[in-house]
């Protein structure tokens, strides 16, 4: 069996942490047991929000995102990334064991993995305007699959449902202005001033991205009410591209296989060339999630919103280091 060293590791789990989580939280650790060659996720209580995501639904996308990434990093560096989801019911954070195995050549990266590694540093969300032109049908049709090969399915909304969603999205910007506590959370997780200049998680002010003057493009503003300097305000594109993700059923492991869907979609992306952003708003109200799905043609349950088009990456958001999140035995 090839033997995984320590600096490999580290390199696997820096890769594995440049996962977009609901306001940069980065809810993930990770424990490598060296005697099994089995890297753990678990997923880190701290980092939850409970007034935003009080079944944790978020925090599990976002661990399933970091652990794609952590397949497509080990596939990239030569390995067979062998995955079990949540593998002890008596530890419900426990949220996947990978165990890596050496290979001798491509073929042992049946999915293609590694393809994709490039994609994982380039990948950041975006909060700038789009272009108004369309994806091509190709494109589309490789978003799709990607989610497919995930458990998961993609779906482009006709022109009346993209103008539900956005009532959606702005009917939750109201419920949120209201509730104290997802405010708190908002604030919570998001730097300001010279905070922003030295945070290793959250959202800096520097990747806000302008305030919207006009347009309908769908797009949490982080500021809120609050005055943030130089920032400037611009037009969004009027017909913004979404995608709606879902998966068959809406238990934690759905939530984990949302997450490496959503990531495989997000770095298919970022290799076609798109601009990316999620939009999660109004599936954090109960009772306006059951709205997002298309009544006509939609089954499964919504996990996540995609914005797509062309335009500015955005800049990247900070990380943790690797000693606050990995723990080597």
């Amino acid at each position: 069996m090839r033997q995984v060293d320590a600096k490999t590791v580290v390199t696997l789990v820096t890769e594995a942490t440049l996962a977009p989580s609901m306001h940069n939280a980065q809810p993930w650790r990770f424990q490598y047991a060296a005697d099994e060659g089995v890297l753990r996720l678990r997923g880190d209580a701290d980092r939850a929000m409970p007034r935003s995501d009080p079944g944790d639904r978020a925090l599990h996308i976002g661990c399933g995102a970091a652990l794609f990434n952590l397949r497509v990093a080990a596939a990239g560096a030569g390995f067979v990334p062998t995955v079990t989801l949540l593998p002890d019911p008596a530890e419900p954070l426990l949220f996947a064991a990978v165990h890596l195995a050496g290979r001798t050549g491509p073929e042992g990266d049946p999915d293609d993995l590694a393809r994709l590694r490039p994609a994982i540093r380039r990948r950041h969300t975006s909060r700038h305007p789009f272009a108004e032109t369309d994806l091509s049908e190709d494109v589309r049709d490789d978003l799709r699959a990607a989610a497919e090969q995930e458990g998961a399915s993609l779906v482009f909304p006709g022109a009346w449902h993209v103008e539900s969603l956005l009532d959606l999205v702005h009917d939750a910007e109201d419920q949120e202005a209201l509730d104290p506590g997802t405010r708190q959370d908002l604030e919570r997780w998001t730097r300001l001033g010279p905070d922003a200049d030295t945070a290793v998680d959250g959202v800096p002010e520097y990747a806000f991205g302008p305030r919207k003057k006009d347009g309908s493009a769908p797009w949490r503003d982080f500021a809120g009410r609050r005055q943030v300097a130089d920032r400037g305000s611009t037009a969004f594109e009027k017909n913004p591209h979404l995608a709606v993700l879902s998966t068959p059923e809406d238990t934690p492991a759905d939530w984990l296989c949302a997450g490496q869907a959503l990531e495989r979609v997000l770095l298919e992306a970022t290799l076609a060339g798109l601009a990316t952003s999620l939009t999660s708003h109004p599936l954090e109200s109960a009772g306006l999630r059951p709205l997002v799905r298309d009544p006509v043609s939609g089954r499964g349950s919504v996990q996540m919103v995609l914005r797509l088009g062309y335009g500015p990456q955005g800049p990247a958001t900070p990380r943790r280091p690797v000693r606050d999140v990995l723990d080597l035995g």
